[in-house]
């Protein structure tokens, strides 16, 4: 199988799109100034205690308070909160942990306000994003997470991931990390440790230690709520949890950020570093590799897959269902029974790619075309448990219920990510009215010229929907060839799938885009209906 991975800068945000087959499976998009993210660690103040919950809400910063539960807290609790009280109390001198005594673990039944009282500053870490109206869940239980170790101060426990089948490796790293560690840290060994030499985990284990040095340090100086540690890339952040060295080629569209990833790849896998390319072309990155259309093809309401069937997924607060519907199957055959299978199996491979595709967790139900055989529903449960294997989030699968039901549960520790596929009308901004369409190369022709005439921009760009390019540049003597005739040739027109149909936007030479859209484009609909009523007026 070919997997790729394509990495599309914008201004606002990063989207990482994974391909296999040339079919996209996953995608993740991070806002370039996104706060409050999983892995942030903050010196937060704990506003109200909540027995009944067993709870505290804390401020962060957020507009929402945020979520500490008592079993979030972590076992050493009583090792972190002596730490954290020193670190606060004393601001000329930095304790060590390494020099400490941990005390015992803090009882598992216990209540929050045994440990916990309002005003309290404690270092806690994002756990989940805010999402819809919730805050951020936090824990104490600090951890710093690396490409091959994990992190982990006041405990002195050394695990080693249950994928690594070998027991002469996993002796091996256990006795090598037990070298180099410090005292009262833990560490969890990764399952992309395997194999690797003592110099590379040695210097990951001190970048790790710095890291916490650092946040500490920031501590001391910082009045509660303060960000104290981020990663130093988001988007070298989202990579470390999805790279993988078996990648083909991993395709950027941005010079500094191909550098990080460049930088980063040559880090961990140095035989690999070829696979990282400079994506230059004019034509938007997601357009070349079909990215865009599959997109607006896989999210939104409906989803169609093979032999016409398709598949609705709607959200509640509560949880996601997902109805499988045959629809008019091209193929159906004569037995009812085979045919609910067939499109089951279907909807079940079309379901998972869903799932990490729209990053959807929580409570997911998916009511299935009813089947009368017991095999039947056991197949596709076992289907969906081989699909499911590859999908990184932590799932629990439950059997087929007697009326068709699926249920499964998966890690939620981010927003779902939801693209909306409808176009909203770029000419009439949903008062209703539209200028004529015909009028909109004029439109265009009008921008080009106020751009190269009165503003005199140079080497600028100009996107717009696929079928206005291909209007403008028909025949020999296209209408473009006759504006860079009559203008110059010191711009260019290209396609954007990701566009609507009167849609365009201008990018200039250094990548910024220039906002073009004048007060008359927004409001020519509604001063039309005023001028309308206005007349009727003076008429009566």
């Amino acid at each position: 199988m070919k997997s790729e991975l394509v990495v599309n800068v914008q201004p606002n945000d990063v989207s990482i799109a994974l391909l296999e087959d040339s079919r996209l499976v996953s995608m993740q998009k991070e806002s370039r100034n996104a706060s409050y993210a999983v892995g942030d660690i903050y010196l937060a103040k704990v506003k109200k205690i909540m027995p009944g919950l067993n709870a505290s809400f804390v401020n962060v910063g957020h507009e929402k308070e945020a979520f500490l539960h008592y079993l979030d807290l972590g076992s050493h609790f009583s090792s972190y909160h002596a730490f954290v009280k020193q670190l606060l109390d004393d601001k000329k001198h930095l304790p060590s942990i390494s020099k400490m005594k941990l005390l015992p673990d803090i009882d598992k039944h216990g209540t929050i306000g045994e440990v916990l009282q309002p005003g309290s500053e404690l270092l806690v870490q994002i756990v989940k994003e805010p999402i819809s109206t919730k805050g951020p869940r936090l824990t104490t239980e600090i951890t710093f997470t690396g490409r091959y170790l994990v992190l982990i101060p006041f405990c002195d426990k050394i695990s080693i991931s249950q994928k690594i089948k070998s027991t002469e490796e996993k002796l091996r790293l256990r006795q090598l990390i037990s070298s180099i560690k410090p005292k009262n840290f833990g560490v969890i060994v990764r399952t992309s440790a395997e194999g690797k030499k003592v110099a590379d985990l040695n210097h990951e284990l001190k970048t790790l230690l710095k890291c916490w040095d650092d946040t500490i340090a920031k501590a001391q100086k910082a009045e509660a709520p303060a960000l104290l540690f981020e990663e130093e890339s988001r988007i070298v952040g989202v990579l470390r949890d999805i790279f993988s060295p078996t990648f083909e080629n991993v395709y950027v569209n941005d010079a500094d950020t191909f550098a990080q990833i460049s930088k980063y790849v040559n880090l961990i896998a140095p035989e690999r570093k070829d696979i990282v390319k400079l994506y230059e072309d004019d034509v938007p990155i997601f357009d070349h590799f079909n990215i865009t259309k599959q997109i607006k093809s896989s999210f939104g309401k409906t989803v169609s897959f093979k032999s016409g069937a398709y598949i609705i997924i709607e959200h509640t607060e509560a949880l996601h269902v997902i109805d499988v519907n045959s629809g008019n199957r091209t193929k159906a055959g004569s037995d009812q029974e085979s045919n609910a299978l067939d499109v089951n199996l279907r909807a079940v491979d079309e379901i998972a790619r869903q799932l990490r595709l729209r990053d959807i967790g929580g409570i997911i139900v998916i009511d299935f075309i009813d089947m009368n055989k017991a095999e039947h529903r056991q197949r596709v449960y076992e289907h969906m448990k081989e699909v499911m294997a590859n999908d990184r989030a932590r799932h629990n699968i439950l059997q087929l219920s007697k009326f068709g039901l699926m249920q499964i549960t998966r890690q939620r520790v981010r927003p779902a990510m939801d693209i909306t596929t409808t176009e909203s009308c770029p000419s009439c901004f949903g008062k209703g009215e539209v200028q004529p369409s015909l009028l909109f190369t004029d439109t265009l022709h009008e921008k080009i010229e106020y751009l190269v005439k009165d503003l005199n921009v140079k080497g600028f760009k100009m996107y717009v929907h696929p079928f206005i390019d291909a209007y403008i540049k028909k025949g020999i003597f296209s209408i473009y060839r006759k504006w860079r005739w009559k203008l110059g040739w010191g711009f260019k027109i290209i396609p954007d799938q990701s566009l609507a149909y009167l849609q365009y936007r201008v990018i200039d030479k250094k990548g910024n885009e220039l906002d073009l859209k004048e007060e008359k484009d927004l409001e020519s609909s509604s001063t039309k209906n005023k001028s309308k009523t206005k007349n009727r007026n003076q008429e009566e």
